[in-house]
């Protein structure tokens, strides 16, 4: 029997990524990581001379930390309970994007933290990787949850009837991130897993998003 259908990314919305990030990079590259802006290609420097890293290596970097470091990744406040309290009603599956290669070094990542669900690891726009979930699953409703706008964006073109909750739970990005919300491509932004715990309910139960 369907039931609704919870699509949620990880990085920024269940697990810190940018805070483990940015440690790693101080202790081991000799990298400072600090953003100002929305630019995350301007946010690398070394610290030695304070020059910016080439975009080309920042690809690198981040690929050596989810091999070795995503032990250093840590819940949300609020993640862990607010998801499994959601599970208990609906089916949850992750949406990250990651290489495939990575998918179940995710899934025993999120249950070291207590979050046992299904991944899908996607690489580019989120929009035709979450239909070909929805055509799988066949759910009653589906909402969908995401730090990025560029992914509510593609989702909403591909599936406009998936209910959209723009969230990004990491400080040193939400004041960056522009907003979904505002630029038509989800139903709300909420920043605070606390917050957004009963929204997200409320809109499994039918009520208007």
């Amino acid at each position: 029997m369907s039931r609704p259908l919870i699509i949620s990314d990880c990085d920024e919305v269940l697990l810190h990524m940018v805070a483990p990030f940015r440690d790693w990079l101080a202790e081991k590259e000799g990298i400072v990581f600090s953003m100002k802006n929305a630019d995350f290609a301007r946010a690398l420097s070394y610290a030695k001379d304070g020059s910016l890293v080439p975009t080309e290596q920042i690809w690198g970097l981040l690929n050596r930390f989810f091999d070795t470091e995503m032990y250093r990744q840590q819940a949300i406040a609020g993640a862990v309970a607010g998801i499994n309290a959601i599970g208990q009603d609906a089916d949850v599956v992750i949406l990250t994007n990651l290489n495939d290669h990575r998918r179940e070094m995710r899934a025993q990542q999120l249950a070291d933290v207590g979050i046992n669900a299904r991944v899908f690891t996607n690489q580019g726009p989120k929009g035709p990787a979450l239909k070909a979930i929805l055509d799988e699953y066949k759910p009653t409703r589906a909402l969908f949850i995401d730090d990025l706008p560029q992914h509510h964006d593609s989702v909403s073109q591909l599936t406009p009837d998936v209910i959209r909750l723009h969230l990004c739970g990491e400080p040193l990005l939400a004041p960056h991130i522009d907003c979904a919300h505002r630029a038509g491509h989800a139903h709300a932004r909420i920043d605070d897993w606390d917050a957004a715990l009963p929204w997200i309910l409320a809109q499994m139960h039918g009520e208007d998003a």
